[in-house]
């Protein structure tokens, strides 16, 4: 913004304003303020007047300032400055507000910092029951293998054994000689 912008915003006279800035001069580095050329301001001057700019800018009276004298340019950095230099009501509302809006986003960052925290913390936790859950699954899988070459053991057994009932059944036997008492005729 323009120096008699925001002087108006600031409700002081732009004279006012730029001694103000002259007298802090180090509060105001090029990337918060810096002086228009003549052929920047003499190009602002024909916008204003060829179009209707006038009426999307706030502006207080360019037309009574010094032609050979360009106004200063302020970063949204420089018209903060600007309200803690100035000593008029709406430059002493503006700081207050600033302060305050800088108080608010330090306990915002440090919230957020305690979240960051948390989250952290949460997800430790959470790759720590990951690692848990893996291991209790490839032990289960362990014992799970276990069980099946113990079950494949069971059944070759089992295989066997009827292998070798089936062995014995097919066999023919010989008749065998009674046991036992062999009674030979009739004695009374």
């Amino acid at each position: 913004m323009l120096d008699y912008d925001l002087a108006s915003i600031y409700g002081v006279k732009t004279g006012s304003l730029n001694q103000a800035v002259k007298r802090n001069i180090d509060r105001f580095p090029d990337d918060f303020m810096f002086k228009l050329s003549k052929n920047e301001w003499e190009e602002i001057e024909r916008n204003i007047q060829n179009t209707n700019m006038r009426s999307q800018i706030v502006t207080a009276s360019p037309n009574r300032r010094n032609k050979s004298n360009p106004p200063y340019a302020f970063t949204e950095h420089g018209a903060v400055m600007l309200a803690s230099v100035l000593h008029s009501l709406s430059a002493v509302q503006m700081s207050v507000m600033v302060t305050r809006a800088f108080i608010a986003m330090r306990q915002a960052i440090s919230t957020m910092l305690s979240m960051n925290l948390k989250v952290e913390q949460l997800s430790h936790k959470v790759d720590q029951l990951n690692a848990y859950v893996e291991e209790i699954l490839h032990d289960q899988n362990d014992i799970n293998y276990q069980k099946e070459q113990t079950n494949l053991e069971v059944a070759v057994q089992l295989e066997a054994i009827n292998n070798a009932l089936d062995k014995l059944r097919e066999t023919k036997s010989e008749p065998r000689n009674p046991i036992g008492f062999k009674r030979t005729g009739n004695k009374k």
